[in-house]
């Protein structure tokens, strides 16, 4: 399937995009790894004519958003975000009525239309600086709440955030931390921002799953907890043979991200399902909180 799938990537002028989440085959077979932005942004500065996402639904839209012109394919058109549904487009438009003339700041982690209803996006590595970047002292954000959390810890500014969350680091919780590290006493902490605030807090490190892919190059540590889903281990551990990473809990696994394996990709190649497209209006309005993030 690989040999077949590098044939047809080939005839079609294609290019794989694996998030740092998907299952070791997947990442394998993939050209570029990476968290959801940047693989976006390598969807729009390849010179490939089709984006193959191995990734969840609102991240090749985003491909989509940023690279109009191209072919973008999701291999498993249900690889969905449960975060990223907790909030629609309408239920935004309601919700900034609640708050009038307040800016609305939205994590990557969002539909194409709830993007195109807010006023900048955010990154988990960049969301400090994006909402320092307003001058407003009372800022919206959608719809992770335990990011939120983390920003305002951060800033002087008053968050006001949407009730959502993403399953599986919120279930990480502190038990998982400790138990973990009565396993591995001499292993630093590492956790995603999505976290809860109470494991952020048992953490050495906060980080997003690009820095813990360059930090991980970096620390003079063997040992590492990492408290975030767990399919970044296999590229952790295959890029640094030397250290030992482990995985805060074991049952961090999200379905939507393992959905994806090699004979998808081949079918999806060879089929060329399922095309992603985000209608123009609302694409330009998209583009528009992305790039505004992008400039800061």
């Amino acid at each position: 399937m690989a040999e077949r799938i590098a044939q047809l990537k080939k005839e079609k002028n294609a290019v794989i995009l694996a998030h740092n989440y998907q299952i070791g085959e997947v990442q394998d077979i993939a050209d570029y790894i990476g968290d959801s932005l940047g693989l976006s942004q390598k969807a729009a500065s390849s010179e490939a004519s089709v984006i193959v996402f191995c990734g969840v639904h609102f991240m090749a839209e985003t491909a989509s958003i940023l690279a109009p012109a191209k072919t973008v394919l999701l291999p498993e058109i249900k690889a969905g975000c449960p975060m990223a549904d907790m909030i629609t487009a309408a239920e935004l438009k309601e919700w900034k009525k609640r708050y009038p003339g307040r800016k609305v700041v939205a994590y990557v982690n969002t539909t194409a239309d709830v993007k195109a209803e807010s006023d900048i996006c955010c990154t988990s590595s960049n969301a400090v600086k994006v909402v320092n970047s307003l001058e407003d002292e009372e800022v919206l954000f959608v719809p992770d709440k335990n990011l939120a959390a983390y920003v305002a810890r951060q800033t002087n500014k008053k968050i006001i955030a949407w009730d959502g969350y993403c399953s599986i680091h919120d279930n990480i919780r502190l038990r998982d931390i400790k138990e973990k590290r009565k396993v591995h006493p001499e292993a630093e902490v590492w956790a995603h921002p999505e976290c809860r605030p109470e494991v952020i807090d048992l953490a050495d490190k906060v980080l997003s799953t690009g820095k813990m892919v360059k930090e991980a190059g970096e620390t003079p540590k063997k040992e590492i907890i990492v408290a975030t889903e767990a399919g970044i281990i296999y590229r952790l551990k295959k890029e640094n043979p030397g250290r030992n990473f482990y995985p805060a809990r074991d049952q961090a696994l999200c379905p939507n991200m393992k959905k994806i394996g090699l004979e998808k990709v081949l079918i999806s190649l060879e089929k060329m399902i399922y095309r992603i497209e985000v209608p123009p209006e609302i694409s330009q309005k998209a583009r528009g909180a992305i790039e505004k993030m992008v400039k800061i």
